[in-house]
């Protein structure tokens, strides 16, 4: 291992310090840094709505904007440089996204299940908060609150086809002038900015103005606005009506506080949590405001059964039993509907792949046959069961590549998804050279009646694009995909929205295997699926044997299991370099990326990747990006700040980005090159979705890998390192890292003892209650 590779070239090589040490090796300088978050901004009301710790760290946390929609931007404004009719992937997507969440309302209402939106509370719903209270106070609760009817049948209803329509590739149509006119005239009644007008406008709806004026926090549903700017907003149309125990406050505040939660990855809060959170906020009656959010249909309230440590799960209670018999301890839980329905249908999909019946595609002697090398397991278990999870790190997406290249080898439709534009590269080219390996027979004659096999490149999608329509195998009239095998790759990344339109997209009998590295940062959105799933043992497990190569999947292998290793690099795979404080690391940063790199290494800057801890700071992602674009190419920055040739990353849609540069501005807006593909962005979204990209942070950079990465670990960044984000970001460099380092024995520590920060899901208890091999 040396230090900085430019004076290596000069100098003797320099093997780095023992562990743990002010320089130490790789691994003690690799660092890590703040997790990159969801969508929102770091800070104390993170905190609060976690309930616990969940700031600026934690995988998914807030303390980083998901790619350059961070400051509020979405996606569905792009445009393709075909033709104006072209559909607009991220419009698809969230098209998808409003449609899936209808049709899981419909299934809901089938069943006798959670209460309605917007119905105030009766019968079973009031028994449930009657037990909220049982619960705080130490009483035990009526048995007969906790008791679940039995689930109504699954039943095939017909669903619309979610091939997405085409429509112009242009921004969301604009809310009428009158109407903003009006809504600007209350924001400047109440001293806030006129510049929301449009926003409020467009989330409230039709007579926002009158909405505001009877109820002023309702500012609190544009996002970005605090509840302190919503207090001052308050006080300024109500006057002497205003006040901190006012009804309306405490119910917003509520939702505000599950909104935040959300962004740090919980799809709820426990009730105790939440009352915490609410009191910080300056809520006299925690209880009163949650009481009065659920009366309004604004939230919704769950309560999920806990096994005692180390007993046997509780059989389900008959119908003969007495309700004498000893309670089983609870949680009570309040969440947003959107995520809680999101999860109800996950755990309906999963059980439905489960417990169906693999569809019949050749015999278990051709199976066993495909059944060799690395993959042999896996396909193994592909061949009788309908999920399946797969573990292991980049190396080990050789053993999906198998299992796709066997199963189109019987004829089976198959489909790969992968997280990032550069994941679907990389698949497509394993795929590829696994079944040139394995020759060029067509496909067995099968009942899956394929007509002949898909090219590599199109069996592999990006999972946006696939829930989009834009990518893969198109949907049937049903509304599902025409696949008998998706494999989802990066699985960690998925939240529980985009997993339930996957689970509800599959037809009876089709498999699904879900594989990624459970090492890495968790998804941008709320939930932490593949971590649930593992936990739950509902299906089989297969983990890989297949270690990533080289110096630098040695380290980062190490880190995985927590321990920071010193590892050898005589052809400077690892590099570190030391620094006293941010200047500095900016500076050396510039240098490695511009001179010290190509070089010494061969890589040019174009395929190197810098990752930082955050957006903001001395180094973040802003100041180190000034730096390199006045290094690496200079210019007036006429488009928003861009020019030709700077490298940029652009945010289709929240909690998405990829990579790209910038082609040219003209009228139409600024014309990028992303993935390969042609992307125009309006001149007025260029600000809320595109940031230049030669620095990035874990989260953006996280299903992509390069060449070389260099790895920025300021001296601010120490408090917020942990072993998922180091990970991470190590993990980005295929041929060498640098470590710019700073933060002592931060990193070792990290790496040791800082483990993923907890989310607080439903989904285990959901599975547990419709998978009998969950518990």
């Amino acid at each position: 291992m040396t230090t900085d590779p430019a004076a290596a070239e000069e100098t003797e090589p320099v093997t780095g310090p023992e562990p743990g040490g002010p320089g130490a090796g790789p691994g003690a300088d690799d660092d890590g840094g703040s997790a990159d978050g969801s969508r929102a901004p770091a800070g104390p009301d993170n905190e609060a709505a976690a309930g616990a710790t969940d700031t600026g760290s934690g995988e998914g946390g807030p303390s980083e904007s998901e790619g350059p929609a961070a400051d509020g931007g979405s996606g569905d404004g792009t445009a393709t440089a075909d033709t104006a009719a072209q559909l607009s992937e991220a419009q698809a997507e969230l098209a998808a996204q409003r449609e899936l969440r209808e049709r899981i309302k419909r299934r809901k209402a089938e069943k006798e299940g959670p209460v309605q939106a917007g119905a105030r509370l009766s019968g079973k719903a009031a028994d449930l908060l009657a037990a909220v209270r049982a619960v705080e106070s130490g009483e035990k609760p009526p048995a007969s609150v906790f008791t679940e009817p039995e689930p109504a049948p699954r039943r095939s209803a017909p669903e619309p086809v979610r091939q997405p329509q085409a429509m112009p590739s242009a921004p969301p149509a604009p809310v009428a002038s009158e109407a903003v006119d009006t809504v600007r005239a209350v924001l400047v009644e109440g001293g806030a900015p006129d510049a929301l007008a449009a926003q409020v406008a467009a989330v409230l709806g039709e007579e926002a103005d009158t909405q505001l004026r009877e109820d002023p926090w309702q500012l609190l549903r544009v996002a970005g606005v605090r509840p302190e700017q919503a207090d001052g907003f308050a006080r300024a149309l109500l006057g002497a009506e205003c006040g901190p125990d006012d009804e309306r406050r405490g119910r917003a505040v509520t939702v505000w506080l599950l909104e935040q939660a959300a962004l740090a990855g919980h799809t709820a809060l426990e009730v105790q949590a939440l009352h915490a959170a609410l009191a910080q906020r300056s809520v006299p009656d925690p209880d009163a405001a949650v009481q009065s959010a659920l009366a309004e249909g604004d939230a919704l309230v769950f309560q999920d059964a806990l096994d005692e440590p180390g007993a046997p799960p509780a059989p389900a209670p008959s119908e003969d039993e007495g309700e004498g018999e000893a309670e089983r301890p609870v949680r009570v839980l309040i969440g947003l509907e959107r995520y809680a329905l999101a999860e109800e249908s996950l755990a309906d999909g999963l059980a439905r792949v489960v417990n169906s019946l693999p569809k019949e595609d050749g015999s278990a002697a051709d199976w066993e046959s495909a059944a060799t090398g690395s993959a042999a397991e896996l396909i193994r278990a592909v061949a009788g069961h309908g999920l399946v999870l797969h573990t292991g790190g980049e190396a080990s997406r050789a053993e999906p590549a198998a299992l796709a290249a066997a199963a189109r080898s019987l004829g089976l439709r198959v489909c790969a998804a992968a997280h990032t534009p550069d994941g679907r590269r990389r698949f497509a080219a394993l795929l590829a050279t696994v079944e040139e390996a394995r020759g060029t027979d067509e496909p067995q004659d099968s009942t899956a009646g394929t007509p002949g096999r898909a090219e590599p490149h199109e069996a592999a999608t990006t999972v946006a694009g696939l829930l989009s329509g834009t990518e893969g195998p198109g949907r049937d009239t049903d509304g599902l995909l025409r696949t008998d095998l998706l494999i989802v790759l990066d699985a960690p990344q998925l939240d529980v929205e985009s997993a339930a339109m996957l689970a509800e997209s599959l037809p009876d009998g089709a498999r699904l295997v879900l594989s990624g590295d459970p090492g890495v940062l968790w998804s941008a959105g709320p939930g932490r699926v593949f971590a649930d799933l593992l936990a739950a043992r509902a299906c089989p497990q297969v983990a890989s044997r297949t270690p990533d190569p080289g110096p630098v999947g040695e380290l980062v292998s190490g880190i995985g299991i927590g321990e920071l290793n010193q590892v050898a690099a005589p052809g400077k795979e690892v590099v570190i370099v030391p620094v006293r404080d941010a200047g500095e690391a900016v500076h050396r940063t510039v240098q490695l990326i511009a001179d010290s790199v190509p070089r010494a290494i061969g890589i040019p800057a174009e395929q190197t990747q810098v990752i930082t801890p955050g957006h903001g700071g001395a180094a973040g992602t802003r100041a180190l990006n000034t730096a390199l674009k006045e290094r690496l190419n200079p210019g007036p920055g006429r488009f928003g700040g861009f020019d030709p040739g700077d490298r940029i990353a652009y945010s289709p849609a929240p909690g998405r980005t990829v990579p790209g540069h910038v082609v040219k501005a003209d009228a139409e807006g600024l014309h990028l090159e992303c993935a390969g593909a042609p992307v125009v962005v309006p001149k007025e979204r260029v600000e809320q979705t595109v940031r230049h990209g030669w620095a990035l942070t874990a989260h953006q950079a996280v299903g992509a890998r390069w060449p070389a990465a260099v790895v920025v670990l300021p001296g601010d960044a120490a408090q917020a390192l942990t072993r998922p984000w180091i990970y991470t970001a190590f993990g980005r460099a295929e041929q060498h890292l640098s470590v710019v380092h700073g933060v002592d024995q931060a990193l070792p520590r990290a790496v040791a003892e800082v483990a993923a920060k907890p989310r607080t899901t439903r989904l285990p208890a959901l599975l547990r209650a419709q998978v009998p091999a969950a518990g």
